[in-house]
């Protein structure tokens, strides 16, 4: 299809940034005040657009949860691959926990933002809660990679231990004291991968 070469850069340049400031304000109501608490016209007037221009990028607001959850998914996968130290599943939980800790000390932590919106939109046929549910096996992959780094026998059973633990640490850290989170999650984490390589260690009766 011919496309006109001296009108669409400039639109596309304008259109992706204005797209970037309308994700910006909403990443920061969303995860601060709730979703479902964050009218459309709210993030409209923070942003300094019309409604016109903010339905021209996103038809409806779940079409912009969704899409602020990708970020959010993008964000954090980075991450996750950023400090995972391959063949040491020991120093990956370790530098995992860390970060977790982290986060949690930082001012305005309100804990994981995709366990905040599942418990929003509990519907499973919902757009939302399908990106969190693909981003959240995303991250039970993930662990059931470090699992199987560990030799762990049971690789399935000890990657939701392992996701439990991710879960409850980042609930700790937005409902209870976050200083302690890194240290007791790194545990946690160590003890669940020791008992695991333990247990595949372990001879079987014949």
């Amino acid at each position: 299809m011919h496309t006109d070469s001296t009108e669409p850069a400039p639109r596309t340049s304008s259109g992706s940034v204005t797209r970037a400031r309308i994700l910006s304000a909403a990443n920061e109501l969303f995860y601060s005040h709730g979703i479902r608490a964050t009218s459309a016209d709210r993030i409209i007037e923070q942003v300094g657009i019309t409604k016109v221009t903010f339905y021209r990028h996103f038809r409806t607001k779940s079409e912009l949860v969704v899409a602020y959850l990708e970020e959010q998914a993008a964000a954090e996968r980075a991450w996750m691959q950023s400090v995972r130290r391959k063949g040491d599943p020991v120093g990956s939980l370790r530098a995992l926990a860390a970060g977790i800790g982290a986060a949690s000390c930082r001012p305005g932590f309100r804990g994981c933002a995709f366990i905040n919106a599942a418990s929003e939109f509990a519907d499973p046929d919902d757009p939302v809660h399908r990106a969190v549910d693909a981003h959240r096996r995303w991250m039970l992959e993930e662990f059931a990679d470090i699992a199987t780094e560990a030799g762990a026998t049971d690789v399935d059973a000890t990657s939701r231990q392992l996701m439990i633990l991710r879960d409850g640490a980042m609930v700790n850290g937005y409902l209870g004291d976050p200083k302690p989170i890194d240290e007791s999650l790194a545990a946690a984490f160590v003890s669940i991968i020791t008992t695991a390589q333990a247990s595949a260690a372990w001879p079987t009766s014949l």
